[in-house]
């Protein structure tokens, strides 16, 4: 057996498939004509989720695995795209209106923070994999226990054995047939986060590079649209967002799998898994690929975003001038409802005028104020 475990015809097991319509029972078959000396014991005792579901925890671990450092890759790229415009100020958003100040790197912070979340979550739900092992049919080892003749010393160190040969330190003590669904509901459940922190990230990215403020790589050669030759469309950050709302679905799959496990197993929880598992880890790891290509060439334009400071500045200073007023003796709330008359004639001459901003000289105008000039106009420096 041994000698042959890579020895797979699998032109043969496609045909004993077509034969016996069970595709653990071809391979079976497969495996015997391989070794026919061993074909008396191939499979004895076990069953199919014994083949099956084994295998998938060793696979989801490794797929974990493989996605770990693509994540800190992200993380990295993210943390030294901070670090670097960490002091340039830039216009924050709440409601996608204009708020107070934040910077560049602040904000890509935000997107760290999300990620290391996801960085910590990954780490967890792998380390909570445990090996379904040797448990029989129903989870109570009784075949085992046949051919071990009572003797649950042997079945134990049996389960031991097989669980360390396939790389696990623990496995589940209680199951039915397979390893308890909720562990796909787990696993699903974080690739989905992470997909809504990418889709996050990258829908900022789209936003920013619709106002000009920066923008994902642009190739020499690339070509925006098929129509307008000028555009320069985020293709990528699009194409994370897309698939992050793939990868964000298919965690009702296992959802809707674990309710309807009837007892200690339903067959109509396999095929549905042999999709949207494999889909879940290949989806996440091309979205990671993608934001790692976007994050290493995140291009920002400084002057664009000074310009659409300086257009909004007067609008920012007004907490702090609120807060200047209250200091000299003013009452918080009436400073508030003058600033806040002040600033919506201000913004109908911007908006319905296509004027420029005059809060600043409309503040200067008023005989209300408790501040002076000069300290009026360092709120804008």
């Amino acid at each position: 057996m041994e000698n042959n475990v890579g020895n797979i015809d699998f032109k043969r097991a496609a045909e004993e498939e077509k034969l016996c319509r069970h595709d653990v029972m071809a391979h079976v078959h497969t495996f015997a004509a391989a070794c026919p000396s061993a074909a008396p014991i191939i499979h004895l005792g076990a069953t199919s989720a014994f083949v099956g579901d084994n295998t998938d925890l060793i696979v989801m671990k490794d797929a974990f695995n493989i996605l770990l450092p693509k994540l800190a890759r992200c993380i990295q790229r993210l943390s030294t795209f901070a670090e670097t415009y960490k002091s340039l100020p830039c216009l924050g958003y709440t409601h996608l209106q204009p708020a107070q100040l934040t910077t560049v790197g602040k904000r890509a912070c935000l997107w760290v923070q999300d990620l290391l979340t996801d960085l910590e979550s990954f780490q967890r739900s792998r380390d909570s994999i445990r090996f379904r092992g040797v448990k029989g049919t129903t989870g109570t080892q009784t075949s085992f226990l046949a051919l071990f003749d009572g003797d649950h010393s042997k079945v134990e160190e049996l389960d031991r054995l097989v669980m360390e040969m396939a790389g696990f330190d623990k496995s589940y003590l209680v199951c039915g047939q397979t390893y308890p669904r909720k562990l796909d509901i787990d696993c699903l459940s974080v690739l989905a986060s992470m997909g809504a922190s990418v889709h996050k990230i990258c829908t900022d990215i789209r936003l920013l590079a619709s106002m000009k403020e920066l923008e994902e790589p642009f190739e020499k050669g690339q070509i925006g649209s098929s129509a307008m030759a000028y555009k320069r469309n985020p293709m990528r950050s699009e194409r994370c967002c897309s698939l992050a709302r793939h990868l964000m679905c298919l965690v009702q799959d296992p959802l809707m799998t674990a309710s309807v496990q009837w007892f200690e197993r339903s067959l109509d929880d396999s095929a549905n898994r042999r999709v949207c598992l494999a889909e879940g880890f290949l989806t996440a790891d091309i979205v990671l690929s993608t934001l790692q290509n976007i994050t290493e060439g995140i291009v920002v334009y400084p002057q664009v975003i000074r310009r659409r400071i300086d257009h909004e500045l007067p609008f920012m200073a007004t907490e702090n001038i609120i807060m200047a007023m209250v200091k000299s003796g003013g009452n918080r709330q009436e400073c508030h409802e003058e600033i806040r008359i002040l600033s919506q004639q201000a913004a109908a001459v911007v908006k319905q005028e296509g004027g420029d901003n005059d809060l600043i000289q409309r503040f200067k105008e008023s005989n209300n104020h408790r501040i002076s000039n000069q300290s009026m106009m360092s709120f804008l420096n």
